[in-house]
């Protein structure tokens, strides 16, 4: 490897700055910062997750998580629990608003989807999601580590 632009890793770092950076201009529209609509979206499916789940969900540090649910629940879209079977554990609700929001996210999240993929072929797109779950199990399971 004698230049580090010219990996793929490098590329995918690029990728993922112009996708947060699109990300960003997007949702402050709803005053919304990237990763609270990930948390919308997947208390959508599973209402009353701790705050632990969440932090393991975006792969960031549980304080993170917390400044995150306060600044939510500030904007009335979320509301923290406690656990009725552990005090200690607080748990995070979608409320009416959370709820609201929610198509203008999946609107959001589809033109980002169009603007990204906008130059691929669907068998494209199928292919490169495939080749980035390969990828992404490779990297985690250790794969290629011997030759580092």
């Amino acid at each position: 490897m004698d230049c580090i632009q010219d990996t793929l890793s490098y590329a995918l770092i690029k990728l993922g700055k112009a996708h947060r950076a699109r990300a960003e201009q997007l949702l402050s529209q709803f005053e919304m910062y990237p990763g609270q609509d990930q948390i919308l979206f997947r208390l959508a499916h599973e209402e009353g997750l701790p705050q632990s789940a969440l932090a393991e969900m975006l792969c960031v540090e549980p304080p993170t998580v917390t400044k995150m649910v306060q600044r939510m629940e500030k904007r009335g879209w979320i509301e923290r629990r406690s656990d009725p079977n552990d005090a200690r554990l607080s748990r995070v609700y979608l409320t009416d608003a959370g709820r609201d929001i929610q198509a203008d996210l999946h609107r959001i999240w589809a033109e980002m989807e169009a603007a990204m993929t906008a130059s691929l072929t669907e068998a494209e797109r199928a292919l490169l999601r495939r080749l980035f779950e390969q990828m992404q199990a490779d990297v985690s399971a250790g794969v290629g580590e011997e030759a580092v």
